[in-house]
């Protein structure tokens, strides 16, 4: 069910040009060290080195492994400990390898669609991808139904019937597939959420910064001073 791997929402810029005409050589050529993570990101480098605290917690909560596991990336941002849709297709656009597990990488490039300072369009598009869970540019009305039925099993206080059902999936299709041909194509989704900002509210986490401003923690254990000098 996993989608091709997202893309950063920042473009790193080319190094530049030396004297002699070649690239200049970078100072850290690891392509996850805090450094590129903040060019890359809407994060600053303070900001990446506490995500990497946040992810060293999470990433070692149920495998003693230094990665998210998709079990320990539920618990810990959906407190779900059981099937969830939306969860499910978050952690599977985090997973970038499509490798079943969210590296450190992975983790700060994906959150960074979530960061505040990210653009509207950009957070459409992954929430776009979030609904197209047969990953081929369209939402059809078989997945917007079948994020009803989840909501409806995550809401015990919400309880429609399958006639109910198809008739918010056709009222939600009118309104939205100007094109009448059946599936909800990309720039609908866009002039549906410039008409209306709101529905992927979800999509900005004011609590990223609260999280950056919580670590780095004042006393850092040996570990956690490791992973802030990478």
């Amino acid at each position: 069910m996993g989608c091709a791997a997202s893309t950063p929402a920042v473009v790193e810029p080319t190094a530049p040009a030396t004297p002699g005409g070649g690239l200049s050589r970078k100072v850290n050529d690891d392509p996850d060290s805090h450094e590129a993570l903040a060019r890359e990101t809407f994060f600053t480098r303070d900001e990446v080195a506490a995500l990497a605290e946040l992810y060293a917690q999470i990433s070692n909560e149920l495998h003693q492994d230094n990665l998210i596991h998709k079990d320990e990336f539920m618990w810990a941002l959906f407190k779900a400990n059981r099937d969830n849709l939306f969860a499910e297709r978050v952690f599977e656009l985090f997973d970038i390898k499509q490798n079943r597990v969210i590296e450190f990488g992975e983790f700060v490039r994906s959150l960074s669609v979530f960061h505040p300072q990210a653009p509207l369009a950009e957070k459409a598009k992954f929430a776009f991808r979030i609904y197209d869970i047969g990953c081929n540019g369209k939402i059809e009305r078989s997945e917007l139904k079948r994020f009803l039925v989840a909501l409806m099993a995550d809401n015990p206080d919400v309880d429609l019937d399958e006639q109910a059902l198809d008739e918010i999936v056709d009222q939600t299709f009118s309104e939205m597939d100007l094109t009448k041909d059946g599936v909800i194509n990309p720039e609908e989704w866009m002039a549906l959420v410039h008409r209306n900002p709101d529905i992927i509210s979800f999509m900005t986490l004011p609590v990223l910064t609260e999280v950056c401003q919580r670590y780095p923690t004042p006393h850092k254990p040996a570990r956690a001073r490791a992973l802030r000098e990478q």
